[in-house]
């Protein structure tokens, strides 16, 4: 089903496109997309949006709004320094993470995975609703991976490598492709629009095809992981091509 952002006070614990991250995505509703006749914002929550961003990861017959062709797919990941013995760790079955102290935001889909694992024992929760005018737990969480109080952090994917590129000391974000049990870590990501606007969705689905290239762009400049269908990470050389 969908998760829907709760305004300015949640960290939701199903992704959507990280609005946290601000600039990139408004680079891509203004700069790249430009104008669709009278409608010129796509998305974040004005006082009358038309268009809501979500996780694409439904059941038939769940649907509160109609969706739009997904512009990018992401997972969660595990954030840790380099050179500390993480190294090469892209699984959370890894024996090297056992008794290692891994942050998480508490209600996200990574956590059911850290209690099946048997990694929540030693675990630092955070907080999954917060003010986020004043406070962010993704901040929260990168800052304790820097200042060594946690050894890692699981984190949704656009937040972690966005922040993780602002980070004062090199980081590795290493999506979680290889889960085999728990929650599901990848989820496309589209825009819920209203039934009654179909005409609306279907330019949205046009400007999606027209301007991909475009959107995966500026995602990737922000340090968005991106996967392809195949699981393969993409970089920037190869959506150059």
């Amino acid at each position: 089903m969908f998760k829907q952002r709760a305004g300015s006070t949640a960290e939701d614990p199903l992704p959507e496109s990280a609005v946290s991250v601000g600039a990139g995505y408004d680079q891509i509703r203004m700069h790249r997309f430009g104008h669709i006749g009278d409608r010129s914002t796509i998305g974040f929550f004005r006082k009358h949006v038309r268009v809501r961003l979500y996780a694409v990861a439904r059941k038939e017959g769940d649907d509160i709004v109609q969706v739009t062709n997904p512009y990018y797919r992401t997972a969660y990941t595990l954030v840790f320094k380099p050179g500390r013995g993480l190294d090469g760790v892209d699984v959370l079955t890894d024996q090297r993470l056992k008794d290692k102290h891994i942050g998480v935001v508490a209600g996200t889909p990574p956590a059911t995975n850290l209690v099946l694992d048997g990694l929540i024992g030693n675990a630092k929760s955070y907080p999954l609703v917060v003010d986020t005018r004043y406070d962010s737990s993704a901040v929260a969480m990168i800052r304790d991976i820097v200042d060594d109080t946690i050894d890692a952090g699981v984190l949704w994917g656009p937040l972690a490598g966005y922040y993780a590129k602002q980070s004062k000391e090199p980081l590795t974000v290493v999506p979680l492709l290889k889960e085999t049990n728990g929650s599901r870590m990848t989820y496309r990501i589209g825009m819920g629009v209203r039934y009654s606007d179909q005409n609306w969705k279907r330019q949205l689905n046009q400007l999606i095809q027209a301007k991909q290239p475009a959107i995966t762009e500026i995602l990737l400049s922000y340090g968005v992981p991106l996967i392809d269908e195949d699981n393969h990470l993409i970089e920037p050389a190869s959506n150059a091509k």
